[in-house]
C-alpha cells in the first residue's frame, strides 16, 4: 500500500518524535510512504477558517490538489488536519458554485481541485484498510501490564456526518488499537471532553485540563494515550502547568498512538522518542519485556 504522509505543520516542528515513530512504524504493517513537495498548513480549523472561510478553503484545496496530482490517497498524523481537509472536501463537493470560487483562486498558481483525493487519519487507515490483525502481527514486544487511559479529542469524530470515523458519542476505535499492541485500554469519566486549546478564556482550558487529568488519576491507568499533536501540547506541558496553578502534581505520560505502535514492534526506545517529553515515562518503559 502506497500512502502519502500530509505531516502538518505542529508535527514536524515541535513533535519530530512523532513523525519518527510512524514512519519507522508504518513499513511494519506493508505501507510505503511517499512525500509529496509542495504542503502547506492545512490550515487551521478554528481560527483561520472563522477569520477567513474562503482562503482557508482554498488553502485546503491546493493541499488535496498535490495528491490528486500523484494519484495518492492522503494520511493525516493530525486531527486538525484530518478534520480541515475532510471537511474542505465535503464543502466543495456539496456546492458547486463555492468549487469554481476556489478553483479560479487556484488558476492563478495553476492548480485545480478536481474532488478525487481521499483523506483519512492514519488510525482510520489502520483499521479500515491495513487492518487489526496486520498490527497485532506486527507486536514483538506486547505492551501487557501497561494500561492506557484514552483520549479522543473533538477533531477526529466530529461533526460525525463530514468525518464519518465511529460513533461520536461512543467510539471505540483508539480502545481496538490500544489492545491490539497488547495494552490495556481504560475508559475514564472525561475521555470526550475537548483538551481546551480552541478556548479564548484563561482560565476554562486550566479547568478542562485539570478535570481531564483528575479523571485520569481516579481511574489508576499508567498514561494517557491519544492520536492529536494539539492535545498532545495541551496535556504533556500543561498538566505541569495546571498541577502549579490548582497545588496538585500530575505525572502522567502522555503517549502518542504510533510511539505505543513502535514500542510494541521492538524499535529501540530512542526511535520512539519518549525521552523527550516532559513528563517522563520511564517507569512504564522498565516494565516492558525484551522484543521477541
Amino acid at each position: 500500500m502506497k500512502l502519502a504522509p500530509f505531516l502538518g505543520c505542529m508535527i514536524p516542528i515541535k513533535y519530530p518524535q512523532m513523525e519518527a515513530a510512524f514512519r519507522r512504524s508504518m513499513p511494519n504493517l506493508g505501507v510505503e510512504l511517499v512525500d509529496l513537495e509542495g504542503f502547506t498548513c492545512c490550515p487551521d480549523p478554528i481560527y483561520f477558517k472563522a477569520r477567513d472561510a474562503l482562503g482557508w478553503l482554498t488553502i485546503a484545496a491546493r493541499n488535496l490538489s498535490i495528491a490528486e496530482e500523484a494519484g495518492l490517497p492522503l494520511v493525516t498524523l493530525c486531527s486538525g488536519c484530518t478534520a480541515t481537509l475532510k471537511e474542505a472536501r465535503f464543502l466543495l463537493g456539496e456546492d458547486e458554485e463555492l468549487r469554481a470560487r476556489v478553483n479560479e483562486r487556484l488558476a492563478r498558481i495553476g492548480r485545480e481541485y478536481r474532488g478525487t483525493a481521499s483523506v483519512e487519519h492514519a488510525v482510520v487507515v489502520i483499521r479500515d484498510e491495513i487492518g487489526m490483525d496486520a498490527v497485532r502481527e506486527s507486536v514483538k514486544r506486547p505492551l501487557e501490564g501497561m494500561s492506557v487511559a484514552i483520549h479522543y479529542g473533538c477533531h477526529l469524530l466530529k461533526p460525525s456526518q463530514i468525518m464519518h470515523v465511529d460513533d461520536a458519542d461512543y467510539p471505540s476505535i483508539l480502545e481496538d488499537l490500544v489492545t491490539a499492541v497488547g495494552a490495556t485500554p481504560v475508559a475514564h469519566q472525561e475521555e470526550l471532553l475537548c483538551c481546551g486549546k480552541g478556548c479564548l478564556d484563561d482560565e476554562m482550558p486550566v479547568e478542562m485540563v485539570y478535570s481531564i487529568f483528575s479523571s485520569i488519576r481516579n481511574s489508576e491507568a499508567d498514561c494517557m494515550g491519544l492520536i492529536c499533536p494539539t492535545c498532545f501540547s495541551s496535556f504533556d506541558l500543561g498538566q505541569i502547568v495546571v498541577g502549579r496553578k490548582k497545588g496538585v502534581k500530575f505525572e502522567i505520560p502522555i503517549i502518542y498512538f504510533f510511539q505505543l505502535l513502535g514500542l510494541a514492534q521492538g524499535l529501540p526506545l530512542e526511535d520512539v522518542g519518549l525521552h523527550l517529553h516532559k513528563v517522563k515515562a520511564d517507569d512504564i518503559v522498565a516494565r516492558l519485556p525484551s522484543p521477541a
